[in-house]
């Protein structure tokens, strides 16, 4: 697989997974509490800084950077 169309599917993912964390919220399907929630925010906000930082676009990677901060120390709370 060529590496750009990697990068693409890291960023797809990315946005895919926060979408769907949000909609599983949304309509009380999983609760922030929940540890896929919280692992698809995270990874979600991964791949998108991902591909950002690929692409040099450093307004979406600053944003999700402080997104998987946040998902990272949610994950540690329920871990913990």
């Amino acid at each position: 697989m060529h590496k750009n169309t990697f990068i693409e599917i890291i960023g797809w993912y990315g946005a895919i997974a926060i979408i769907s964390a949000y909609f599983l919220n949304s309509f009380s399907i999983i609760s922030v509490t929940n540890i896929w929630y919280q692992l698809l925010n995270t990874t979600g906000a991964i791949g998108i800084v991902t591909v950002s930082y690929m692409k040099k676009n450093y307004q979406p990677m600053f944003l999700n950077i402080l997104w998987g901060i946040i998902g990272i120390v949610a994950l540690i709370k329920l871990v913990v």
